[in-house]
């Protein structure tokens, strides 16, 4: 059941990374690239875990620090692109922001009601969870961005919600990395 449901999110993730990185080059959006990155960083994540699945709880602990860590890299990545649009200026379309996030939203909402039908989920899966409510949590705010931009016909909301992806992604790392201690700390206590 974990490995089938890794599967589907895995896929949904690929799927919504490509679509976000061609709606945001479209759209010349950073809120998109941004969830773009996001949902390709998921699917690497998610890759490491359906390969973590089978082994044993130190291979599990050893994946959900890689994907924490990968989560906080990426948020390195979306400040650095807000920064250079910030610079250089962009001219975001806030109606391809709003349909491409209301779209991912529909889709995250899949990935959280699969991931929430699991029972007692080990690390990656928790490390998952974080991603998919991470990832709707961000859906929402480009919808924001997306009306602010249509009507005051600036690129400053755009930017400033892939500023908060930023920080929600690293948050997201952050809470993954302690999880994966806290499970280290567990297993040094009971021998496993």
């Amino acid at each position: 059941m974990e490995r089938r449901t890794l599967w589907i999110v895995l896929a949904l993730n690929i799927g919504l990374a490509v679509a976000f990185f061609a709606t945001g080059a479209f759209g010349d959006s950073s809120a998109l690239i941004a969830n773009g990155l996001d949902n390709l960083s998921d699917s690497f994540v998610y890759a490491i875990s359906l390969f973590a699945l089978s082994r044993s709880a130190k291979w599990k602990r050893g994946a959900a620090n890689v994907s924490g860590g990968l989560l906080i890299l990426f948020a390195a990545g979306i400040l650095y692109d807000a920064w250079r649009r910030y610079i250089g200026g962009s001219d975001p379309l806030g109606t391809i922001m709003i349909a491409m996030a209301l779209i991912a939203a529909a889709i995250n909402a899949v990935c959280v009601w699969l991931l929430a039908k699991l029972k007692n989920p080990d690390v990656n899966i928790r490390a998952a969870n974080t991603f998919s409510y991470n990832d709707f949590a961000a859906n929402l705010g480009i919808v924001v961005a997306g009306g602010l931009v249509a009507w005051l016909g600036t690129n400053w909301p755009d930017l400033v919600v892939g500023v908060i992806v930023a920080g929600i992604a690293a948050w997201g790392g952050i809470d993954i990395l302690r999880d994966a201690h806290g499970e280290h700390h567990k297993a040094v206590h009971t021998g496993k």
